[in-house]
């Protein structure tokens, strides 16, 4: 069976952020550390972690690419105070803040969305979907008390 794992290159900071995302989520742990030495980028580290059960590699191999919004992590939270752990945690860079998006210390994007959200969106009722919609674009960080608001107007 093909095992599927996301790969993210780091210029220099794979082992940091191994530690950091490892801290932030529950349940996380690193599994595997590896250095590469007389590679084209010189010595590298590679890391493996797994966070809420989806495996990581993170790599430190120079300043080659760039992350950008085209990919980005979803967490689906139950609670608002699931949503504010982990916005407060995670988000570093207020400019990138907009309809649950962030950006993390190291260029990273996550989505950081209530649960509730998703059956909002299906809802056969056009009005309900378009006031929630309405609702969440003037957000930044979600607030699921003003979503279900909207929701029930």
């Amino acid at each position: 069976m093909p095992h599927l794992s996301t790969f993210l290159w780091f210029d220099k900071e794979a082992g940091e952020a191994a530690k950091f995302y490892t801290s932030v989520f529950p349940n996380s742990k690193i599994m595997e550390n590896t250095t590469l030495h007389n590679t084209p980028s010189g010595t590298v580290e590679i890391v493996t972690i797994e966070i809420l059960g989806h495996e990581l590699q993170l790599m430190s191999a120079g300043p080659v690419f760039k992350f950008n919004e085209a990919i980005s992590f979803v967490v689906t939270c139950d609670t608002q105070e699931e949503i504010d752990y982990y916005w407060d945690i995670l988000s570093a860079d207020p400019k990138a803040e907009q309809c649950g998006w962030l950006k993390d210390k190291y260029g990273v994007s996550w989505q950081i969305v209530p649960k509730a959200l998703h059956k909002m969106q299906k809802d056969e009722d056009k009005e309900k979907v378009a006031r929630v919609t309405q609702a969440f674009l003037k957000m930044k960080k979600f607030n699921i008390a003003e979503l279900e608001k909207a929701y029930e107007q």
